[in-house]
Order: structure tokens, then sequence, then C-alpha cells
């Protein structure tokens, strides 16, 4: 019986150790979304260091908006590399701009439907190509 005690109780102390193991450390990163071609997404920091930025799906399309491209990016997520982040599924609503010295929710608006998405792309009612659609986060909670 003392055995299986502590056969239980290592078992529960690797099962512990896996999890926190597999706990990624929350990160914020700021600076300029740059897209070259033939490359991920990056963001240059102030101090001109080039970090790759990855996602799900409907974060990559967001990253890879030409319309975006030049603007202060911040996101939400985690290194998995020194120079290689990943942001935060889209859900979360992970990634800001800063525009005259505000932070702004990217969002994408349908102007003939009135339907609001978070990734750009066709509207999903009438196909017409959705505007860039920068809105001030307590406007994003109405």
């Amino acid at each position: 019986m003392k055995v299986m005690r502590r056969r239980s109780f290592l078992l529960s102390g690797c099962l512990l150790a896996v999890s926190f193991a597999e706990e990624k450390k929350s990160a914020t990163i700021r600076g300029m979304l740059r897209q070259f071609p033939g490359k991920p997404p990056a963001v240059e920091t102030p101090d001109h260091q080039i970090i790759s930025l990855d996602g799900d799906e409907p974060t990559k399309r967001v990253l890879n908006d030409k319309r975006l491209a030049g603007f202060d990016l911040e996101a939400k997520g985690h290194f998995t590399t020194p120079d290689q982040f990943q942001v935060d599924p889209i859900h979360t609503k992970a990634m800001f701009v800063h525009k005259d010295g505000h932070v702004k929710v990217i969002t994408y608006w349908c102007d003939v439907c009135s339907i609001r998405t978070y990734s750009p792309g066709p509207c999903w009612c009438c196909q017409k190509e959705t505007l860039l659609d920068l809105r001030d986060p307590d406007q994003d909670d109405q």
C-alpha cells in the first residue's frame, strides 16, 4: 500500500511539473508593424530589433493586412524564441494600434451590411471587402 501511495504521489508531482513547464509566460510587445516580401510579418522595436509574428489564421490575416503596414502595433502573447512572438488568438482581442496618442482596437466594418469583424476579408453576407475601422476600446464594447 505504501508503494502505491508513493507512486501516486510521484505521478502527481510529475503531472504538476509538466503542466507548469507547458505554461508560457505572457508578454506584450510594441513596435512598428513591418511586412517584408516572402517573410512573416514582424514588429520593429524602438531599438530596431526585428521580432517575427505568428498567430492563428485570423490573426495572420490582420498582421498581413497592407493597410496596417507601418502602424505602431501592440500585441499580447508569448515569445517562442527570442526573435519570434506568438500572438494570442483573435477572440482575445490581443492586437491594438497606437494612433495620434490613443490606443485603437483593430476592427473591420462592412458599410453595406453593418457587420463588424476582427479580421480582414470579404463580408460574410454581401462579400464586399471590409473596411479597416480603428476604434476606441470603449466603443468596441458597444
